[in-house]
């Protein structure tokens, strides 16, 4: 089918997904991105949000995205991403109680810049896992 193309996402959990795809939408450093079929050469960093794979057979599926690699080169797509979770098999009540547990302590007054850092990461992590959840599928 000519409106596809190949992509493979990998973690260093191993590999997520390969085959052929419409679409792969993630956050990156600079903004959102879409690769279609034909997309231009690239390479850039992924940032923290949600990605959307648009299949071959017009389903798709979402995923909590943070950090790593986006490339498209002579037609195939890469992702290599530090985190990927399925929107599908997060579990909710467990990101609720992270971003709960990272927003008492940010409360807290006594926090290092370290430990300040620390307590952001957690909790933009915890709000792009239940933000991908509720993207439409």
């Amino acid at each position: 089918m000519a409106n596809t193309f190949h992509l493979q996402v990998a973690s260093v959990d191993g590999l997520i997904y390969d085959g052929m795809v419409q679409s792969v939408s993630c956050r990156c450093i600079d903004g959102d991105r879409a690769i279609l079929a034909g997309h231009t050469n690239l390479c850039t960093a992924v940032g923290m949000g949600t990605a959307k794979i648009k299949f071959e057979d017009d389903t798709s599926r979402t995923a909590a995205c943070i950090g790593g690699m986006l490339s498209v080169m002579n037609g195939e797509c890469r992702l290599i991403v530090t985190t990927w979770e399925w929107s599908d098999e997060i579990d909710v009540n467990r990101a609720e109680k992270a971003k709960e547990r990272a927003e008492e302590r940010l409360a807290s007054k006594k926090l290092s810049e370290r430990e300040y850092k620390i307590a952001i990461a957690k909790l933009n992590r915890a709000l792009v896992r239940l933000s991908s959840c509720k993207v439409k599928q």
